[in-house]
């Protein structure tokens, strides 16, 4: 994918207008803090450049004046809700963070449990962050938030939160996922500043939609792509038009609740620092980008990489019609359609030719490599080593692993691990060649090469197991499938 986005200008821009917010204000700013700080994969596919630990590596410009404030919702916590991408509930995902931001150097001044009503399980992770030496906040739920404004704003609103002893001039607020009240976060600690004498401001920091850049851009597109599930809607700032005479991009939520959150701004310190949602936001990614077509074409991509996605997940019972449609309207607006994913059509093409499932992987060069299944292994396996293969130089029709060496481990999975499918996965069929290398030195040449698939694009005829899944996007690959299994079983692992 050709470089479309300047990173090391985008660290030093972000962190440098940060600085100057904090000043607009005093010096004293809370910053909400939405989308992933960590690894934010879905950023660096879009724009093509950006490195996934940007927006830390920004923070860690500022880290002698930034501390971190965690919120997570307490409802939350008593439904045990997990991260859908790692796999783990939010306040395992609480610890995580803070082990994560310490390790970057940056501070965790505390975490502040939200909607408190007296879960007993946000009770007890309070018990056990507090045993660990971490400071707690509650904040409780306020009725009619966020309309009723002269409750929200009073004694009994804000006023009732635990005031959050902050010690930094940046106070960036962030939150395992949506939801966890980080705004309500922010506009507390304003009320409380503010009653005790103290000035400070708000800002928000979202890297899409790209404020920017035009509403029906293909990267703003691929940002609903991303969201079609939760009814995300790009749109003009009106207030931002009627204020300054010029377009700006926002999405619904923030437009919707604007008004709102500047008669509170009103409220707390006698007039609105802004006169739009745009204004709120310190993003300045739309300012890095250095070619615009680059840019273009990855988040085309993307957007029918979300649609493959969107299938999948229907078939598989945890989507839904509503989101593939949104999706089909999206890729109608950025004028493209799911042909050009070339990688799809090659395994299509491979399928087609053998009758069995197949896989297809395009090297960064272009090239197209396909595996199939075999008795020895699956298609994904079978992509995966002949990509190495075509990377390392090797023919295909050479044997890095021989058949001899797979045949016991596959009387292991079968005989004593309980698998129904003797056929390699992904990881099986590495670990097979790492345990070649030491012999061969052509099987050692091919597993150097692993570090070259990274952003490479890949496709499945059906739908791959979690385990084939995740080895796929460990090594970086960006993996999609056919909405379809191997079989018509009804039940799949």
């Amino acid at each position: 994918m050709k470089t479309g986005f300047d990173n090391g200008s985008y660290v030093e821009t972000q962190s440098r207008h940060i600085r100057e917010r904090i000043a607009q204000f005093g010096g004293k700013l809370y910053l909400e803090f939405g989308g992933k700080l960590f690894d934010d994969h879905h950023a660096a596919r879009v724009l093509p450049g950006f490195a996934p630990d940007s927006k830390i590596r920004m923070l860690t410009q500022l880290k002698e004046q930034a501390e971190i404030v965690i919120a997570i919702n307490a409802a939350d916590i008593e439904k045990n809700k997990v991260r859908g991408d790692l796999g783990i509930t939010y306040d395992v995902d609480v610890l995580r963070l803070i082990d994560a931001f310490r390790s970057m150097g940056l501070l965790v001044g505390s975490v502040v449990i939200t909607r408190w009503t007296g879960q007993s399980a946000a009770e007890a992770f309070q018990r056990r962050l507090e045993d660990l030496g971490i400071r707690v906040y509650r904040h409780y739920p306020i009725e009619g938030y966020p309309h009723n404004i002269p409750l929200i704003v009073s004694d009994s609103g804000f006023g009732k939160s635990e005031f959050i002893e902050t010690r930094r001039p940046l106070v960036v607020v962030t939150g395992p996922g949506p939801g966890s009240g980080k705004m309500a976060v922010c506009l507390s600690q304003l009320y409380h500043e503010y009653r005790r004498g103290h000035q400070a401001g708000y800002a928000k920091f979202e890297t899409f939609p790209i404020w920017n850049l035009p509403l029906n851009h293909p990267v703003n597109l691929a940002y609903e792509a991303a969201t079609a599930d939760l009814n995300d809607v790009n749109m003009i700032d009106p207030f931002h038009l009627a204020a300054y005479g010029e377009t700006t991009v926002n999405y619904n939520r923030d437009v919707e609740v604007f008004p709102v959150l500047s008669a509170i701004f009103e409220t707390i310190t006698g007039e609105s620092p802004y006169k739009s949602p745009t204004d709120m936001g310190v993003n300045m990614v739309g300012n890095c980008i250095t070619d615009d077509e680059a840019v273009r074409e990855a988040a085309r991509q993307e957007i029918v990489r979300r649609y493959y996605d969107a299938l999948c997940e229907r078939r598989q019972g945890r989507g839904s019609d509503e989101t593939v449609y949104k999706l089909e309207l999206l890729m109608k607006q950025a004028k493209i359609d799911a042909s050009i994913r070339t990688v799809a059509s090659a395994a299509r093409a491979a399928a087609e030719e053998t009758g069995l499932p197949a896989a297809a992987i395009q090297l960064e060069d272009g090239s197209i490599v396909t595996g199939r299944t075999s008795d020895l292994m699956g298609a994904s396996a079978g992509a995966l080593l002949n990509a190495l293969k075509a990377l390392a130089g090797i023919e295909k029709g050479v044997h890095l692993i021989s058949p001899e060496s797979i045949l016991p481990i596959q009387r292991l999975k079968v005989q004593y691990l309980g698998s129904v499918n003797p056929r390699l996965h992904s990881d099986e069929i590495l670990i097979a060649l790492a345990t070649s290398a030491k012999a061969d030195p052509l099987a050692a040449r091919a597993l150097d090469q692993l570090a070259k698939l990274r952003d490479c694009q890949a496709h499945a005829t059906v739908i791959l197991s979690s385990t084939d899944i995740g080895v796929y996007k460990k090594l970086g690959l960006q993996i999609t499938c056919e909405a379809q299994y191997e079989t018509k079983k009804l039940y799949h692992r």
